[in-house]
């Protein structure tokens, strides 16, 4: 397996609209830098009663998620590996036709790309907060992202290995 190397980037905001902030702010490095390509995003609350919710994503297009149309990346695959059943949107994902399979086989990935240990840390990172921002991003753009990530209380970083042809060739033989 050839597998990149990914950072991913959690930050534990006390606000949803704290991590929008952030979440833009990456957005925007990312645009001028002429690397829109580059970065997965997700924002995540936490409802009441413990509910994880995707509030906001961006999927890099280049990859797997956007290609086929399926509306995911690695940020969200990562939120997914921690929180299984976190809602996106309005719905679960797996509501979609198809969606649910390349939603599990992006988790997969981006679980496998990590340690148990890390995956175990950065769950209970998210759990401290009521929001998060999780980006996951190309290595040589890891100091930039973590500035964009001002307004987090808390900030960790894992680096974290997949195969984007792998992760392209599952999500089209699941059906996404």
């Amino acid at each position: 397996m050839a597998a990149d190397t990914f950072i991913a980037y959690v930050g534990v905001y006390d606000s949803v609209a704290d991590a929008e902030a952030d979440y833009d702010l990456v957005k925007d490095l990312h645009a001028k830098a002429g690397l829109i390509d580059a970065y997965d995003a997700a924002v995540v609350e936490r409802e009441a009663g413990g509910k994880v919710r995707i509030k906001k994503k961006h999927e890099t297009p280049t990859r797997a998620g956007g290609v086929l149309g399926a509306g995911v990346g690695l940020a969200t695959g990562l939120v997914v590996a921690l929180f299984p059943f976190a809602a996106i949107g309005g719905g679960l994902l797996a509501a979609t036709a198809g969606g649910g399979a390349v939603l599990g086989a992006l988790a997969g990935h981006a679980a496998a790309g990590m340690s148990r240990q890390d995956l175990k840390e950065l769950g209970e990172h998210l759990d401290a907060g009521q929001a998060g921002l999780v980006v996951v991003g190309v290595s040589d753009m890891g100091a930039k992202i973590e500035a964009s990530m001002r307004k987090a209380q808390k900030l960790e970083t894992r680096q974290l290995k997949a195969d984007a042809a792998e992760i392209e060739a599952d999500a089209r033989s699941t059906g996404g």
